[in-house]
C-alpha cells in the first residue's frame, strides 16, 4: 500500500471535462404544471469551469418563438408554451414545458429529475373544489393512497423510478383524474473511462493515469471526486481526475480503474478495468549444461551466459533444495563456468546462477541434471478413489521407484498373471486401474526396468470392505443406554488398523494384529445422534464401511431468538423475520412466538430445528418478543428481545407566535416547529428565506421554538425542518411582514420667492424616513388641521395653498401608520400683503439697509456657485449638525434681491431630534419660469447654493435669520 502511494503523485489538473458553456432555467415553485393565474418565476444561469461568469444581457425564447432581450436573469411566467433563455456567451438552454391549466386536479413534479435526488410529486386540487380519496399512480397502477398530505417523496431518485404518474381524487361520487407526468431519472454523470498515457511502458518512464467523465450541464454546481484502484490497494479521494507513476516500477503492472462519486452523495461509479504491463530493460541469463545428458562417473560443465550486464561481474552457483526454505550456493567466482567431475546419483536436480556487477542482480533460468542410474526396487500400493470393494468398483495399482533413470518400463501382476505393460517417461512411478470382479481378491506385485535390469515389489493383499454392526438390535434408543460398534472384514493382510467415525468424527483408532475384527462401546447422550461408520487399512489404503444410522431422543435445548435483519431497532414497513432455534431436541417439535406475551403464531417442525414467523412492522410492533420450543418433553422459552420501531417524522407545521397582531420591529417573535409524529430524538432547524436561523433537538417530543427579536430585514417567508436520522420533512412557509414606525416627519414649505406675499402658491410637504406603508399624513396651520392624505409607496405627500394674509403663522405635520403618530418641528411662516402698511414701510426701511449689506454677500455667493458650476464641482454638504451654533434670536424671512432669479425652499430640519432646529432657505436655479411651481430638491440639486438660514431653539423664540458664508455649507 505504501509503494502504491507512494508512486502516484497528484498531477495539479481541475476536476471535470466541461464540454461547453449551457445557459440552465430553474424554476420557482419548481413546478412545470400549474393553475391558471399562477405565476412561476424561471431563473436563467450560465456556468463555465475555470472562467469568471459573464451576465450583461439575457436573451428570452417565448411561447411562439418570442424573442425578448434583458438584463435581468429573471422572467415571470403565466402563459402556457416551450420556455429557453441564453446567457451571454453561452449556448441556449434546453426547453421547459409549462402547462398553466384549468383542470380542477393537477399533478406537479420538478423539470428535470437525477440520481439521488429527493423529488416531492404534489397531487393539486383547485382552489375551493374540496375532493376525498386522493390517490396517487404510477404506469396505471396505484402508487400510494394520500390520505392526510398531497405530497409523494421519493427519497433517493433511481431508475427504478421511471414511469408515467397521475393522481384523482373523488368530487361526491365523480372521479377527478390528473395530468400525467413522465418522470425520466437521468444520470448526474456517465460512468468513467480510465486512460494511460502508455499501458505498456518500459520501467522508469512517467505514467499518467486520466479518469474521464462529465457531469450533466443541468448540474454543473456539483463537484466529482475520484480515485483509482488496483487490486487490493486504492488512493485516497481527490477532485483532480489524474495520478502519475514516476517512474513506473515492474510491480506496478497489473489492472486498474477508477471511480467518480459526487460530493456528499451516495452516487458513485466505476470504469472498466485497464491493463498496465511494465516492460523490463532487456537484461538476460542463462544457463546450459554439457553434456545435456550425463551418467554416473562423468564429468559435468554448467555454462551461465551474461547479456546486458556491464563487466566486472561475479558469478554464484546455486542448486535447488526443495525441502529447504533456502538453496545450497556452490561457488561464487568471476568465471561462468561450473565443473563437478565425477557426477554421482545426488548430483541430479535443478542448477541455476546469479550475476551480480555491484548495481544489478540478475538470476538466469533454471536447468534440470538427470543422471542415470539403475531403479530401486519398486513399491506397490492400493490408491483407491473411493470406497472400491463393490464389484465392478474401480481400483487403482500405483508402482513407484525412488531412484532410477527415465524412462522407465513397469509391469503389473496379479497372481503372476500379467494385467499391464506400460512405459513412463517423465514420472518415477505409475498406475493402473482395473474393474473388480469376484476373482481379484488375491496376491499383487509389480516390476520396473529401465534397461538395467528388472526390480520387483513385495507382495500385498488388501483389506476387504469392513462391516459395522450395533449390539443394539434396533436403531432407536435412549439417552444413557450402553451401545457397542463392530467392525470387521472377511480378508487382508494383518495388521489392519480400525478407526470408528460418528458423522465424519473420529471416535476410536484401534489396531488388529490377530483378528479381523474390533469392537468400540461406549454410553450414549444427546449428541450421539447421526450416522456411523468405520474403516479399515493395512497400509494400502483405508477402506470404508456402510453408515448406520442411530437416533437418540433427548429433550429440547433452551432456544434462541434471532431476528433478521438484525439489530435491536427497524422502519416501519419493513420486513422482520423471528427465528426460533433450538441446538438438540427430538423431532416433531412445536414452535410458539410471543409479542408482550400474546400468541403470535405456533408452527410444527418435523425435520428441522429451526422454525421462522415474518411481518411488516408497524408502530404497534414496538416491545419484547420470545419463543418457545417443545417436542412432549415441556416447552422451553427462549431469552427477550426487545424490538423499537423508528417511526419516520412527518411533515412538520411551523407557527409564528408574534406577542400583538401585528409583528413590529423590536418585537420577540418565537418560531415553534413540531411534527404530528415521529421518533425521537428529533433535530429541528429553522430558516428564513433558505438561511439557517437556527437548531434545536427534541428528546421525547412536543416540538422545539427559537426566538427571535425583530427587525426591519426578518420581513419575508420562514419555515422549518425536522429530522430523527430517517429523513428531512419540511414545512410549509409561513410568511411574516415586520412593520416598522413612522419616524419623525419633516416638513418642507416650497414657494416660488424668497419673500412669500398675498396670492403665491405654498407647497407644504411632509415626509417621514421610514415607516411601514400605508402611511396617514395631517398637515396643520396654527394646530389646526388643514388636511390629511395617505401614502402607499412610502414616499411622502404634498398640500398646496393659495396664500392669503391669514396663512401667516405656523405649520407643521403628523405621520401615522397605526403604530403610534409622529409630529415634525414647526416651521413659521410670514406671508406679505400686495401694499405695505405703516409697519411694513418701516420694515422695508430697515430691511434695505439689510439688504443693502447682503448684496456684497449675495455677489460673491453668486460668482462661487458659478466657479463650482465652471469646474464641475460640488460643495461640500455636512450631514452633521454643529452643537456651538449662534445662540438662537428671533426668527424672520428677508426676501432675496429681485435682481438673483432664486428660488427659494423652506424647510426645517431636527435631524438628532434635539433642542435645536435648523430651518432653511436654499437657491435652486430657475431653468424655465413655466416651471417655477415643479417640486425642488434643496437636498440633492448640485447647483443650489444656500442664501441664508435660521436657527431656533425647540423651546425659544425663532431667532433672526444668520447669512451664512458662502464657503461653509450649512443645513
Amino acid at each position: 500500500m505504501l509503494l502504491w502511494v507512494s508512486l502516484l503523485i497528484l498531477a495539479p489538473v481541475g476536476g471535470q471535462f466541461a464540454s461547453e458553456i449551457k445557459s440552465v432555467i430553474s424554476l420557482h415553485p419548481p413546478w412545470t404544471t400549474l393553475f391558471q393565474g399562477e405565476t412561476v418565476t424561471l431563473t436563467c444561469k450560465a456556468f463555465q469551469f475555470n472562467a469568471p461568469q459573464k451576465r450583461k444581457w439575457y436573451r428570452w425564447y417565448l411561447p411562439g418563438e418570442i424573442q425578448s432581450e434583458t438584463t435581468e436573469n429573471t422572467y415571470e411566467a403565466r402563459e402556457s408554451g416551450g420556455y429557453k433563455c441564453q446567457a451571454q456567451d453561452s449556448h441556449s438552454s434546453d426547453r421547459v414545458d409549462l402547462l398553466f391549466t384549468a383542470a380542477s386536479l393537477i399533478l406537479q413534479a420538478p423539470s428535470d429529475v437525477f440520481e439521488a435526488d429527493s423529488v416531492v410529486l404534489r397531487c393539486q386540487a383547485k382552489a375551493n373544489v374540496i375532493l376525498n380519496n386522493m390517490t396517487l399512480y404510477k404506469n396505471g397502477k396505484v402508487l400510494q393512497v394520500l390520505d392526510k398530505t398531497s405530497d409523494f417523496h421519493i427519497y433517493q431518485a433511481s431508475m427504478k423510478d421511471n414511469g408515467d404518474y397521475h393522481c384523482s381524487g373523488f368530487k361526491d361520487t365523480h372521479l377527478v383524474s390528473s395530468n400525467k407526468i413522465k418522470i425520466v431519472v437521468q444520470e448526474l454523470f456517465p460512468s468513467p473511462v480510465l486512460k494511460a498515457s502508455s499501458t505498456q511502458p518500459t520501467e522508469g518512464n512517467t505514467v499518467t493515469l486520466t479518469c474521464e467523465t462529465q457531469l450533466s450541464l443541468q448540474r454543473p454546481e456539483s463537484q466529482l471526486l475520484f480515485r483509482f484502484v488496483k487490486t487490493s490497494m486504492w488512493s485516497e479521494w481527490k477532485i483532480s481526475p489524474e495520478f502519475q507513476f514516476s517512474p513506473i516500477r515492474r510491480e506496478n503492472s497489473g489492472s486498474y480503474w477508477c471511480e467518480a462519486r459526487r460530493l456528499n452523495s451516495l452516487v458513485q461509479k466505476q470504469s472498466q478495468e485497464l491493463q498496465i504491463q511494465v516492460q523490463e530493460i532487456v537484461r538476460d541469463v542463462r544457463i546450459h549444461s554439457h553434456p545435456e545428458f550425463v551418467f554416473e562417473g562423468q564429468e559435468l560443465v554448467l555454462i551461465c551466459s551474461v547479456n546486458g550486464v556491464p563487466r566486472p561481474i561475479t558469478v554464484s552457483w546455486y542448486k535447488k533444495q526443495p525441502s529447504l526454505w533456502k538453496d545450497r550456493e556452490l561457488q561464487t567466482s568471476s568465471k561462468t563456468e561450473f565443473k563437478v567431475p565425477v557426477v554421482q546419483s545426488s548430483d541430479a536436480g535443478e542448477y541455476y546462477c546469479i550475476a551480480r556487477n555491484g548495481r544489478f542482480s540478475l538470476e538466469s533460468n533454471l536447468v534440470i541434471i538427470s543422471v542415470k542410474v539403475p531403479v530401486s526396487q519398486p513399491v506397490l500400493t492400493l490408491r483407491p478413489p473411493g470406497t472400491w470393494t463393490l464389484v465392478r468398483d474401480k481400483i487403482s495399482l500405483q508402482c513407484e521407484v525412488q531412484r532410477g533413470s527415465l524412462p522407465i518400463w513397469y509391469q503389473f501382476f496379479h497372481e503372476d498373471v500379467l494385467l499391464m505393460k506400460t512405459k513412463s517417461t517423465s514420472e518415477r512411478k505409475m498406475s493402473h486401474r482395473l474393474s473388480l470382479t469376484e476373482n481379484h481378491f488375491g496376491k499383487y506385485y509389480c516390476t520396473a526396468d529401465n534397461g538395467l535390469g528388472p526390480q520387483r515389489s513385495e507382495a500385498v493383499i488388501p483389506v476387504s470392505k469392513p462391516v459395522l454392526t450395533f449390539s443394539s438390535p434396533g436403531t432407536r434408543t435412549f439417552v444413557g443406554d450402553k451401545m457397542s460398534l463392530q467392525c470387521e472384514v472377511q480378508r487382508g493382510s494383518l495388521p489392519i488398523w480400525y478407526q470408528f467415525f460418528h458423522e465424519d468424527d473420529l471416535l476410536k483408532k484401534r489396531e488388529a494384529i490377530s483378528w479381523i475384527t474390533e469392537s468400540y462401546s461406549f454410553s450414549l447422550i444427546a449428541e450421539h445422534s447421526g450416522n456411523y461408520y468405520c474403516t479399515a487399512d493395512n497400509g494400502f489404503g483405508p477402506q470404508r464401511s456402510e453408515s448406520i444410522s442411530l437416533s437418540v431422543t433427548v429433550p429440547v435445548s433452551q432456544p434462541v431468538l434471532t431476528l433478521s435483519p438484525p439489530g435491536t431497532w427497524t422502519l416501519v414497513g419493513n420486513e422482520v423475520r423471528l427465528q426460533c432455534e433450538v441446538q438438540r431436541g427430538s423431532s416433531p417439535i412445536w414452535y410458539q412466538f410471543f409479542h408482550e406475551d400474546v400468541l403470535l403464531t405456533r408452527i410444527e417442525a418435523t425435520s428441522w430445528r429451526t422454525r421462522s414467523y415474518s411481518f411488516s412492522v408497524t408502530a404497534e410492533h414496538s416491545g419484547n418478543y420470545y419463543c418457545t420450543a417443545d417436542n412432549g418433553f415441556g416447552p422451553q422459552s427462549s431469552e427477550t428481545i426487545n424490538l423499537s420501531v423508528i417511526v419516520p417524522v412527518s411533515r412538520p407545521v411551523l407557527t409564528l407566535r408574534p406577542p400583538r397582531d401585528q409583528a413590529v420591529v423590536g418585537d420577540v417573535v418565537e418560531l415553534h416547529c413540531e411534527v404530528q409524529r415521529g421518533s425521537p430524538p428529533i433535530l429541528y432547524q429553522f430558516y428564513h428565506e433558505d438561511v439557517t436561523l437556527g437548531s434545536s433537538s427534541s428528546a421525547s417530543g412536543g416540538g422545539a421554538s427559537f426566538n427571535l427579536i425583530l427587525k426591519t430585514e426578518h420581513s419575508g417567508n420562514y419555515f422549518c425542518e425536522a429530522n430523527n436520522g430517517q429523513g428531512v420533512q419540511r414545512s410549509y412557509t409561513v410568511s411574516l411582514s415586520v412593520r416598522v414606525p413612522v419616524s419623525r416627519p419633516v416638513l418642507t414649505l416650497r414657494t416660488a420667492r424668497a419673500q412669500v406675499v398675498v396670492g403665491d402658491i405654498l407647497e407644504l410637504r411632509c415626509e417621514a424616513q421610514r415607516g411601514s406603508t400605508p402611511i396617514l399624513y395631517w398637515f396643520y396651520h396654527n394646530n389646526i388641521t388643514l388636511e390629511t392624505s395617505t401614502s402607499h409607496s412610502g414616499q411622502g405627500v404634498s398640500l398646496n395653498l393659495s396664500l392669503t394674509a391669514d396663512h401667516s403663522g405656523t405649520y407643521s405635520c403628523e405621520a401615522d401608520n397605526g403604530l403610534g403618530p409622529q409630529r415634525s418641528e414647526a416651521v413659521t411662516l410670514s406671508v406679505m400683503g400686495l401694499t405695505g402698511s405703516k409697519n411694513s414701510l418701516i420694515a422695508t426701511s430697515v430691511t434695505g439697509g439689510l439688504l443693502s449689506m447682503m448684496a456684497i454677500a449675495a455677489v460673491a455667493l453668486l460668482f462661487y456657485c458659478w466657479l463650482l458650476r465652471k469646474a464641475g464641482g460640488k460643495p461640500t454638504v455636512d450631514s452633521s449638525r454643529n452643537p456651538s451654533a449662534p445662540d438662537p434670536q428671533e426668527s424672520t424671512y428677508h426676501n432675496v434681491p429681485g435682481w438673483i432669479e432664486l428660488q427659494p425652499v423652506y424647510s426645517n430640519v431636527n435631524p438628532n431630534r434635539g433642542e435645536v432646529v435648523y430651518s432653511e432657505v436654499w437657491s435652486v436655479k430657475k431653468e424655465n419660469k413655466l416651471t417655477a411651481a415643479s417640486e425642488p430638491e434643496p437636498f440633492k440639486n448640485t447647483d443650489s447654493c444656500v442664501i441664508y438660514s435660521q436657527v431656533k431653539g425647540a423651546s425659544t423664540t425663532a431667532s433672526k435669520p444668520q447669512f451664512l458664508d458662502p464657503l461653509t455649507p450649512h443645513r
